[in-house]
């Protein structure tokens, strides 16, 4: 590869003149350059959701997620390469099955982040090593209550009220902080998270579909996948609004 990069980016241990770690922020560019993923806290939990691109016509509807159950009070959306995003998935399971077993009670969303942090900047340590190009979207509710926490390829972890990653983050975090946390129920949020989708949403020729789960008081605190009709509710409230902005453009 030739450019700035040139001579730096062969390992995740060279600096480059300007202190950065090349490697580091192609992994970043992994999860920037992918589709849409985001997550908001609301009063009563947290609320999941991804846009997934459908790639062909022939492709099943539902393969190939991109939420994933962690353990009953946990889950996790992925952005980027999704190959590395399973992986991170396995290890963070294996981080809350090992808890469970040792100290006989569900894994504090603060542990699990932080572990889950500590395991993916490893991959930034080592030469013979690459970072995940994936980060990952953490929804837990445990004593502390509902909790959204985002892992970066690089191992910074962050806890937020609402965030979003992938290539449409920027307009969907601008939406999001209009929001009222406060106030905010995840069954409106659902209808929320839909029609920020579908606004940003840049590749109207290709057709995509919505992916969503939550963990709150309705589904009696345990992560789980948004029911259909729920989605449904909330795909068509957003198409609505999609064409009452464009009657009033």
């Amino acid at each position: 590869m030739s450019g700035i990069g040139t001579g730096y980016d062969l390992s995740t241990t060279t600096y480059s003149p300007d202190g950065k770690v090349f490697q580091t922020d192609y992994a970043q560019k992994a999860v920037d350059n992918s589709s849409t993923a985001m997550g908001i806290r609301c009063k009563d939990g947290v609320v999941l959701a991804v846009e997934k691109l459908v790639v062909s016509k022939l492709l099943v509807e539902g393969s190939n997620r991109r939420i994933f159950n962690v353990d009953h009070h946990a889950g996790m959306a992925v952005a980027g390469l999704q190959p590395d995003g399973r992986q991170v998935v396995n290890r963070a399971q294996d981080e809350a099955t090992q808890y469970k077993s040792f100290y006989g009670e569900p894994i504090p969303g603060s542990v699990l982040c932080e572990r889950l942090a500590s395991y993916k900047h490893v991959f930034n340590l080592y030469w013979y090593t690459r970072p995940y190009g994936v980060a990952s979207l953490l929804a837990v509710y445990d004593k502390a209550g509902p909790q959204l926490y985002l892992v970066e390829p690089s191992g910074v972890a962050h806890r937020y009220f609402g965030t979003a990653v992938g290539q449409g983050r920027q307009s969907v975090k601008t939406e999001i902080e209009r929001l009222k946390f406060a106030d905010l129920t995840c069954r409106q949020a659902v209808v929320e998270c839909a029609k920020v989708l579908h606004k940003v949403h840049e590749e109207d020729s290709k057709p995509f579909e919505l992916e969503m789960s939550w963990i709150c008081e309705e589904s009696g605190r345990k992560h789980a996948r948004v029911p259909a009709d729920v989605v449904a509710e909330a795909e068509a409230a957003a198409k609505a609004a999609a064409e009452s902005s464009d009657m009033e453009d």
